[in-house]
């Protein structure tokens, strides 16, 4: 990539073309859990903007500016009270709509308020998440039941951590899959078991091959695509497939497993930090896993790995708590938790990696799909037209997953999981890359 590119596809900031695009989509504001009727509001902070989230005593959440339209004071100290978040500086209150339900420091005759409005953003709660909407009102399309939540019964659990580097290198991790049979090799265990299985300690896998075949293939909403290893078992019949979802702009469908299936959301939160979800979810054919045994099956339980502002206690100041004794016996990384040895890679690249410098190959064709795909996606924004994902047809979320599994050779995987369709800018089928 050249720096110009490499910038039109990180920097989200302002009126930079990403942000612009992000802004047409809902954005994860924060966890539903995260808030409470009458508790206190959460910071968050989304395309460079710093904002709070409270649940109002009617239980509506909102998603408010952080800085009180009077003197700027922060509204995370606010009261949340009667409906509304009172200004501790000089008792101004909001709804979660913005409007001004009190000014206590003004006369009680002036009409003063109906001329203010606090920022607000649209918010809706759906998978376990609250979701705002930051772009043009007029754009505006009503949020869909996300692809980890494709029904209102779907039992979602979710930790978060805060990543101190860019949006892209933490997407472009979750879709790479070639990286787990190395970074994850003491994790994601290969065994001779006919598919991906779930233990309280590890990820069983039916294959040792570390060098998959990738087929991608590109999508009204994203891209999917194939990774195609050597099953331990049947290897002359058959073929082990991993097939990854892209769902423009934030969420990867990661394959699942015989007891959850897995994805990942991010928000960044501006050029250099990112704001990443790890997701389990459960369906017909899986338990699912309850929210405090995934994050310990991670490590990043929420007042143990992670502080209550979501910074991990593992940094590159602390090399991420890497135990050279525990390398010495086995164990590949050192570093304990999957998402935790994936951030120690996404920030040693530094807060925005040079792309320019890099020598890719072959295991990288779904990385490099990613990056034309936004580059191509921001720059239409850029000359006015619609977001990736927001035109028409529009394939729901919810019908969207991911697949893995050993196949008889001559399966196409194009037919395993869901979410293949046709872009409407075609009519023909998407084409795919191979190698």
């Amino acid at each position: 990539m050249t720096p110009e590119e490499n910038d039109l596809l990180c920097r989200v900031e302002g009126h930079a073309p990403m942000g612009r695009l992000m802004r047409r989509h809902w954005i994860a504001a924060c966890l539903s859990e995260e808030i409470e009727p009458d508790g206190p509001p959460v910071k968050t902070r989304l395309l460079g903007e710093d904002l709070v989230v409270f649940r109002d005593t009617k239980g509506r959440a909102g998603v408010l500016g952080e800085f009180c339209a009077h003197r700027r004071a922060s509204l995370l100290y606010g009261r949340n009270e009667e409906c509304g978040l009172r200004c501790l500086y000089h008792g101004w209150k909001f709804d979660v709509e913005g409007s001004v339900l009190e000014m206590a420091s003004e006369p009680t005759d002036s009409t003063f308020a109906t001329r203010v409005k606090q920022k607000a953003y649209p918010t809706r709660e759906a998978g376990g998440f609250v979701w705002c909407y930051m772009g043009a009102i007029d754009e505006m399309t009503e949020l869909q039941a996300p692809a980890f939540a494709p029904t209102a019964q779907t039992r979602v659990s979710a930790t978060k951590v805060r990543v101190r580097c860019n949006w892209a290198q933490v997407l472009e991790g979750q879709i790479d899959s070639a990286h787990s049979s190395t970074l994850h090799s003491s994790d994601m265990v290969p065994a001779q078991v006919d598919g991906a299985k779930a233990t309280e300690a590890n990820w069983l896998r039916p294959s040792t091959d570390k060098a998959p075949r990738f087929q991608v293939e590109r999508t009204s909403y994203g891209f999917r695509y194939a990774a195609i290893r050597r099953p331990i078992m049947n290897e002359v019949t058959h073929d082990y497939i991993r097939t990854t979802v892209y769902v423009a702009p934030f969420t990867a469908l990661i394959p699942p497993n015989n007891v959850h299936n897995v994805a990942t959301l991010l928000t960044p939160e501006d050029d250099y930090t990112t704001m990443f979800y790890f997701i389990a979810w459960n369906g017909p054919d899986k338990p699912g896993i309850d929210p405090q045994a995934w994050r310990k099956f991670n490590v990043l339980e929420w007042g143990k790995d992670v502080d209550r502002h979501f910074n991990s206690v593992r940094t590159a100041g602390n090399l991420y708590q890497q135990d050279r004794a525990a390398m010495k016996a086995g164990n590949f990384t050192g570093i304990k938790g999957i998402p935790n040895q994936d951030t120690a890679m996404w920030e040693s690249m530094g807060p925005i990696s040079d792309r320019s410098q890099e020598r890719v190959g072959v295991s990288d064709i779904a990385v490099n799909a990613f990056r034309r795909l936004m580059v191509e996606a921001a720059s239409a924004v850029r000359e006015g037209k619609p977001a990736i994902g927001t035109a028409e047809p529009r394939i729901p979320h919810a019908s969207i997953s991911s697949f893995e599994g050993v196949v008889p050779k001559a399966t196409d995987w194009r037919t395993l999981g869901g979410g293949n369709d046709v872009p409407s800018d075609s009519g023909k089928r998407p084409a795919h890359v191979s190698t």
